[in-house]
Formats: C-alpha cells, structure tokens, sequence
C-alpha cells in the first residue's frame, strides 16, 4: 500500500517522454487502482501552486523539462534529486533582419543583441538561456561578450508562473519589436517556436547553436532536460518513484516505433506546427526522447551548472554528481527487462562522485 494519497507532476511545453505518457494517460492509468490522486500543475490556476514549476516547492511531485529551473531550486537548497536525463537537440538560433547585413558570427562584433528578460520570475530561465547560446556562438569564432553590446529588453507581462509556461513567438514579442524598431541588431529564440517566430518575422538566421556537432557547445537550458523528484519522496516510497519512472522510459520507446503520433503529440505539447517540429528537433526527433543518465549527459550539466553559477544566476555552485539517484531509474529498466515488477530495492542515499 502507498504511503502517498497525492503525486503531482510538471513538464515544460517542449519534447517530453513525461508529456507524451500523461497524452497517453499512463500516467493516470498506472496510479488510477491505489486511490492515488494525479495532479498536474498545468491544470492549475493557483500561482502558489503552479511555482512548483521552478521552484520545486511542492512535496510528492516530479518535473521533466528545462534544467534551469531544476539546477536553481537545487542551489537555493531544495532537497530534489535527477532521476532521469533526456537529451533532445533543438534549434538555437541567432535571428536578424535582412537590412543589418549581418551574415555570419563574425559579423556580430561591435553590434547590438537583444536579450529578454523576467524582471518578475524568480529564475530568469529564458535571459540565461540566451546569454548561453550568444557566449557559445561568440567562443566558437573568437570572439566573446565583450566583443558585443547585450541589450536587455524587459518584459513588461507577469511572471510565468501566472501567465503560462513559456513564450509564444510573435511578430508583437519584446525580440521582435526591438529589431523591427531597429533598437538591436539580433535576436535569439529556441526549438519550434523560435523558427516559427522566425517565419513570422522574415528573419535570417545567423547561426544555430543547436547544430553544432559537440554537446559541449549544444548544451543549455533545453539540453540535457532534468527528470527530477523531491528526495523526501524517493525515501518515503521508492516504489512510486520507479513507477512513474516507468511509465516515462515506456513513453520514449513507444515514440521510437510511431514516429507520426510522436511528432503530433510533441507539436501539442509545444503548441506549434508538426513541420516546425521536425525543423526544429529533427526528422528522428521520435528516436530522441529517451530518458537515462548518459555520462555525457551529466558532464554538460556539470558545465552548465558551472556557467549558472558564473553568470550569476544561481546563488551557488554545487556538485551535480552528488544529485543524481540513478536507483530509481536502473530498478524501473530491471522491471521493464523482467516484463512484471521485480522484488523492491531499497532507497539508497544520492550517489556521490567528483566535485562538478
């Protein structure tokens, strides 16, 4: 019997195996016979309740999407663990208009880039998104960000946590006013929306990060995504854990084999078209949505971590190894390969490894 009477799960609105079972409804499905209630912060209007979203504050509850938000509420001294990683690229994309004549990285020296801003959410997830993919883009042609003028363009809306998840591309969002007024001379967006954004505005697109051959330089907020759990909960009942865990590791092998439905789901989960999609995550974005601890996985974290920390965003750096619980995960694949729940492991502390 579950010592658990409620389980709340969170995912961000891009490619998620945990997006794809709760549109399966597995998620419900499996919890439905323990008289356990499911609930989902997306369905939620309350704005304490729908921060659990960044800050991980509700106990019971799991969360699979950008890693910002998941590595902040971990600095700021939420006791969560990783249980799962699932890198799935994206397009990271340096957009300006036609009229800058700016064609390449190089040609970004001395210019203006736009960078958004959340004056009013607690982590400024979408500012240290793009600050990362500028510095990249900036180090792999020799430059850095000295070499440009970051413009930060507030928004003037409420906080995420009231308003939604994320942003929606638009010709009218606070990137696109400030390059048609000619205020900066690139912009950045992300995944199937930032080239929907991109159409919308006629945009040339000066470099995708998200290309890039070497993880190193690929890695952000989108990449690797955390599956994350309060630690309190892995301890009170390990075995909820490895379910739900379950369920997410059979969402990403069904999408390897129904590649259609895969692609549909994640155009709704990222409210945007199945062509942008596939522009944006890859023809095989259905063969990209597995959810494991690869270590180079949890190396880019590490980095990423580190960048956090330096730019700021994050009040302090922190051992990323230490973080993750790979228990839950490695029972869930022995279930999975034995085809029927195997006899229950015990809840072992978070394993421990070099300083990150």
């Amino acid at each position: 019997m579950s010592k658990t009477d409620t389980l709340w799960y969170t995912r961000c609105p891009v490619p998620t195996p945990l997006g794809i079972a709760a549109r399966l409804g597995w998620i419900d499905d499996e919890f439905r016979g323990d008289g356990i209630k499911v609930r989902t912060l997306q369905d939620e209007v309350d704005p304490k309740l729908r921060a659990s979203h960044f800050d991980h504050r509700l106990d019971n509850s799991f969360r699979q999407g950008g890693n910002i938000p998941a590595i902040w509420a971990r600095s700021s001294g939420r006791d969560t663990r990783v249980v799962g990683l699932t890198w799935t690229d994206e397009a990271q994309v340096i957009l300006t208009s036609p009229e800058t004549k700016i064609r390449t990285v190089a040609d970004l020296k001395g210019r203006r880039l736009g960078v958004a801003t959340r004056p009013n959410d607690a982590i400024d997830f979408w500012q240290a998104t793009t600050l990362r993919a500028y510095v990249a883009a900036l180090k792999l042609h020799g430059l850095s960000e000295k070499d440009v003028t970051l413009v930060e363009l507030p928004r003037g809306d409420t906080s995420s946590v009231g308003r939604g998840w994320s942003d929606e591309p638009s010709a009218e969002s606070v990137e696109a006013r400030a390059l048609a007024r000619g205020e900066v001379d690139a912009i950045f967006h992300k995944g199937s929306r930032g080239l929907e954004l991109a159409d919308a505005i006629d945009a040339y697109i000066v470099f995708d990060v998200g290309a890039h051959a070497d993880p190193t330089v690929r890695v952000n907020n989108g990449s690797p995504r955390t599956l994350t759990v309060d630690a309190g909960l892995i301890e009170r009942d390990f075995s909820l854990v490895v379910r739900l865990v379950k369920q997410v590791l059979r969402a990403g092998r069904w999408a390897e084999t129904n590649r259609a439905a895969a692609i549909a789901y994640v155009a709704k989960e990222t409210r945007s078209s199945e062509s942008a999609v596939v522009r944006a995550y890859g023809e095989d974005v259905n063969r990209h949505l597995r959810t494991d601890l690869e270590e180079s996985s949890i190396t880019a974290l590490a980095d990423f971590t580190k960048f956090l920390a330096k730019w700021k965003f994050i009040p302090r750096d922190f051992n990323v190894r230490a973080w993750i619980d790979p228990w839950p995960l490695q029972q869930a694949l022995r279930e999975l390969a034995a085809g029927a729940p195997s006899e229950r492991q015990p809840a072992f502390a978070s394993v421990a490894g070099p300083t990150a």
